[in-house]
């Protein structure tokens, strides 16, 4: 198993000074106190060139790793962006051969600036770059109508203000995976893929109800004609033969277990790890025989089973709240809904209010006098001690 380098090693322990006490312990290296103070990163970085015999290659990193527990060396293996295993994660070795049941979906992660750090952490595979071959339409003018839209939709959907190469990186992950036998074998069905199922979409578009937006119509014209030139078989060597990506501002769980192949824009593109994400594994043969698409169906969010008591709620006035499931996760949707939240009633409102009125109410003073209860004597109380004015 390779492990991280020597310099990366005393890097990370010189910008985290905190767990110099816990990294000497485990090295076993003593360390006398000297007369002149020294920062503990710098005696720490000598204690682990002792335990290396100043040897920055394998051999040191093997000399240093010989005295870790298996359990802190696993936990430092999972803190070394170059190596971000599966095995890591808890998949089996390979995983990516599994077909639609095993695929990464972007349902959990990291957002915002945390996935942009973990993301940048993440460094571009040397090497993983595949040539991808053009594609070769097969079919009837009405299955290249069919496909020149479905492919437009992705396009203009996932990346309708990403620069030119960013946009040609979407489609050619959809045609990418109509060669792929993990997929389907049209156009449509890739984009479409999973919007018919309650596990999720591979794009979220065609289940979030963004379709019932009518497009802008400068940006789907530029969406449509990048869908034309690869329907042509131009190819967008600069992703290869990635077939996945996502935006730089979320980090999904499967990213460390694919390989990243290039970031265009606000997208980083990934490729199958191994012999999946070579160019002769997208071996399927397009044929054509586009399916039809409902796309008054998926023009509306997907619904799911009603939370209780939601069917006897009174209609909002813009229309009626509903619970979808978007990605995996439920959401309450609608005209009305602000952030996945319903919002209040009149009458809940009211209530609201009363409620508040009733903390700001100034309460009655209490009485200066404590009168005693009935049966009970008061007594004068002298206090003793008490410091003078």
């Amino acid at each position: 198993m390779r492990l991280f380098g020597l310099i990366r090693m005393w890097a990370a322990l010189r910008r985290g000074a905190a767990a110099v006490p816990a990294a000497c312990a485990v090295l076993g290296v003593a360390m006398s106190a000297g007369s002149t103070a020294r920062p503990d990163a710098d005696r720490t970085a000598q204690a682990l060139a002792h335990v290396a015999n100043g040897d920055m290659g394998p051999k040191g990193a093997a000399a240093v790793a010989a005295r870790l527990t298996p359990d802190q060396l696993a936990l430092a293996q999972r803190h070394d962006p170059t190596l971000l295993t599966p095995a890591l994660y808890g998949l089996a070795p390979n995983w990516e051969a599994v077909l639609l049941a095993g695929q990464p979906q972007q349902v959990a992660g990291e957002y915002g600036l945390e996935a942009q750090k973990l993301n940048a952490a993440i460094g571009v595979d040397a090497g993983a770059l595949r040539p991808a071959r053009p594609f070769a339409f097969k079919g009837s003018a009405e299955d290249r109508r069919r496909a020149l839209r479905c492919l437009t939709q992705a396009v203009y959907y996932e990346a309708a203000l990403e620069p030119d190469a960013g946009q040609a990186g979407v489609a050619q992950v959809v045609l990418n995976r109509v060669r792929d036998p993990n997929y389907a074998n049209t156009v449509c069905g890739v984009v479409f893929e999973g919007a018919e199922r309650t596990t999720g979409c591979q794009f979220s578009f065609t289940c979030d109800g963004a379709l019932a937006q009518a497009p802008v119509a400068w940006a789907w014209d530029r969406a449509r004609k990048v869908a034309e030139k690869a329907l042509n078989g131009e190819v967008a060597q600069q992703v290869g033969t990635a077939t996945h990506y996502h935006a730089d501002y979320v980090h999904p769980w499967w990213a460390p277990t694919v390989a990243k192949v290039n970031k265009i824009g606000a997208h980083i593109f990934y490729r199958w790890k191994g012999v999946y994400g070579e160019t002769a594994a997208f071996r399927t043969v397009y044929q054509g025989r586009e399916p039809n698409i409902d796309e008054a169906r998926f023009s509306r969010p997907r619904m799911i089973t009603a939370s209780a008591g939601e069917a006897d709620a009174p209609p909002m006035p813009n229309g009626p709240l509903k619970t979808v499931e978007i990605d995996g996760h439920q959401r309450v949707v609608g005209v009305a809904s602000m952030a996945g939240r319903r919002l209040p009633t009149p009458q809940e409102v009211a209530a609201i209010n009363a409620r508040l009125q009733s903390f700001e109410t100034p309460k009655p003073a209490a009485p200066a006098v404590t009168v005693a209860p009935a049966g009970v004597t008061p007594m004068a109380v002298n206090e003793v001690g008490r410091p003078s004015n």
